[in-house]
């Protein structure tokens, strides 16, 4: 055999021990691995192995906390603040909520009733949450508000805008009052204008104020002039330029009240209210005694209703929640006429404007001899008023002719006097110091027995000369809050 031949079979040899060799010893360690523990590897780790382990941690994330204030929710679903920068308009109106900062608050204290709803309808559209903030523009969140233009409402709307959208107007009900079909009605308003104006949420609010034909003409001027068309820009009537500021100054305070020295008392994040179906004509005040509810909240919570029947609207009321329960039980063992009033039907308030100007209508027939400047000194007004209120533009007058008025008187401030009675007749039963407020208009007791954190037994039982309705100018003595 050749030297070179011994050597090859010498390798293969070689090779196949080595081979072996090794099959032996992974064996060996396999084995062992399964049965003993192993020392730390200094190696470097099998990759493949721990790729199969899925962490815990990768897949699960933590759920966001929901929050328990629905000030804290609204922040959340703000969508209007970005690209806003520093902008003179928008400082200016934010001074102005800083400097007066019981309006907000005041504000925040009737929309208590309402603010959740509409959030959660505002969060069902994916619209920005700031619209919630929009009646306090609009109404200071007084569903009774009634504008010198004729506006109604959380969302003031005028009578023609609010037939368009479905929303019914008779001697009985109002849906422009109404709380549920005016929101949808807004909403669908609002969101049919952010279509017409490209999604631009700043000229549908513009819009919103003047009207699509406004903000369309001047975005049309603007064009034939080569001028940019954005809302800042626009050539836009003097309210509706301080009307999207107001709205984003007014955003930028809730986002940090504290900073602007207001304080907004928390509102639970839960719904105040509940729809109850019903299938008679009822008065309110029937209705209330039956649910224990104070009679005047669950008119702050059905106001379409205008003389507390439910006549003309829809069926079913607004109650709270606490209440809904017991309510449709009573409905159900009740007869039909223990639910009606044998009291006359009239109205129970009259409309008021939210920039505190009463406008309660009232009409003059015009008798022979009578002229512009005697009819406006003998009701008190104004002759321009009269004029403007009746669409004259002279100063002739027809004998029989019906002129409309109104009451301009300017409504208080509505602020808490705080000289404290020193006599001891003037001491509540519970001993607390009292002082005297004067009732603004759209108040109610139930509204002033809130603002100043008191029970509605001791606010009727400090005032016992007091109906339900309250009247501007009236003086209620009040607790001093803690």
């Amino acid at each position: 055999m050749s030297s070179s031949i011994r050597k090859s079979i010498n390798s293969d040899a070689l090779t196949r021990l080595a081979q072996a060799i090794a099959v032996a010893v992974s064996a060996t360690l396999a084995g062992c691995s399964s049965h003993a523990p192993q020392p730390e590897a200094t190696h470097t780790p099998n990759v493949a192995a721990r790729a199969k382990q899925k962490p815990i941690w990768l897949s699960e994330k933590p759920s966001p906390q929901i929050p328990q204030d629905v000030w804290e929710r609204m922040r959340q679903g703000f969508q209007l603040q970005d690209n806003v920068g520093v902008n003179p308009r928008i400082e200016q109106q934010r001074l102005w909520f800083a400097s007066n900062p019981s309006f907000l608050e005041n504000a925040g204290e009737r929309g208590s009733l309402y603010i959740h709803y509409i959030v959660e309808r505002l969060e069902e559209r994916n619209m920005p949450l700031e619209l919630a903030l929009l009646p306090v523009i609009e109404s200071a969140y007084n569903p009774m508000a009634y504008s010198r233009a004729n506006a109604v409402g959380l969302w003031q709307f005028i009578p023609s805008t609010g037939r368009y959208f479905n929303l019914r107007q008779t001697r009985f009900y109002d849906g422009r009052r109404d709380i549920t079909a005016s929101t949808t009605a807004a909403m669908d308003y609002l969101t049919r204008l952010h279509d017409m104006f490209n999604g631009d949420w700043l000229l549908a609010l513009a819009a919103y104020n003047a009207g699509e034909g406004t903000v369309s003409r001047a975005i049309e001027r603007n064009e034939k002039l080569g001028l940019p068309t954005d809302y800042w820009n626009l050539p836009l009537p003097a309210e509706t330029q301080a009307y999207v500021p107001k709205l984003l100054a007014l955003s930028q305070v809730v986002l940090a009240p504290e900073a602007y020295g207001v304080n907004l008392n928390p509102i639970a994040n839960e719904p105040y209210f509940q729809v109850v179906e019903i299938n008679q004509r009822m008065d309110l005040s029937k209705v209330a005694a039956v649910a224990n509810i104070d009679e005047d909240e669950l008119f702050q919570l059905n106001p379409a209703f205008k003389q507390r029947t439910t006549i003309d609207g829809p069926q079913h009321l607004l109650v709270p929640t606490s209440k809904a329960q017991l309510l449709t039980t009573s409905l159900q063992t009740m007869r039909p006429e223990e639910l009606i009033s044998k009291k006359p039907l009239k109205p129970v308030f009259e409309g008021s404007d939210s920039t505190a100007v009463a406008s309660a209508k009232r009409s003059y027939r015009v008798k022979r001899g009578d002229n512009l400047g005697s009819i406006a000194k003998a009701n008190n007004v104004d002759v321009k008023d009269l004029q403007r209120w009746n669409k004259l533009s002279g100063k002739n007058l027809k004998p029989g002719q019906t002129l409309v008025m109104q009451d301009t008187s300017k409504r208080s401030a509505g602020r808490i006097n705080t000289v404290v009675a020193a006599n001891a007749k003037t001491k509540s039963p519970d001993k607390k110091p009292q002082s005297k407020y004067k009732v603004q208009q759209g108040d109610s007791l139930y509204i002033v027995a809130k603002r100043f954190n008191v029970e509605m037994q001791h606010l009727k039982r400090w005032n016992p000369r007091v109906g339900q309705a309250l009247k501007p100018g009236q003086m209620l003595t009040v607790s001093n809050p803690h």
